[in-house]
């Protein structure tokens, strides 16, 4: 169930990285994955909580991410991060091996195959507190 929301989800964020996205764009998407009442509830939850807390998780993902900037980053790798790091900081709900494991599987799909490694280790330094 989750799943198909995070899909939706990381879309949007994506197209709000290059011009920000309307309420028809995001309703758009969940049109065309066909997300029941609960899934949209869960994109529109992962959504609030990017929009909210945008500045701490570029902070974070800056952090994180040693040498190569949100700057630098693809637009696809960043967008699954902030999505990813949004659930493992503020979702007590989402076990922080899941967030990470639907990252990883979403970059697989949109993005290239050092992408994968990359979400991996920046994600899995947020799990480890920086340690990685």
């Amino acid at each position: 169930m989750r799943s198909k929301a995070r899909e939706c989800a990381f879309k949007v964020i994506f197209a709000s990285l290059f011009s920000p996205e309307g309420e028809d764009f995001q309703r758009g998407i969940y049109k065309t994955f066909g997300l029941d009442g609960e899934e949209r509830e869960y994109a529109d939850r992962i959504l609030s909580c990017v929009r909210g807390h945008y500045a701490e998780l570029i902070a974070q993902l800056n952090e994180l991410s040693v040498g190569f900037s949100d700057k630098r980053m693809f637009p696809a790798d960043k967008s699954l991060l902030l999505m990813a790091l949004a659930e493992i900081r503020y979702f007590d709900d989402v076990p922080d091996v899941v967030a990470v494991d639907e990252a990883v599987g979403l970059a697989k799909k949109y993005s290239t195959e050092k992408s994968v490694g990359f979400v991996n280790g920046v994600l899995g330094a947020a799990i480890n507190g920086g340690k990685e």
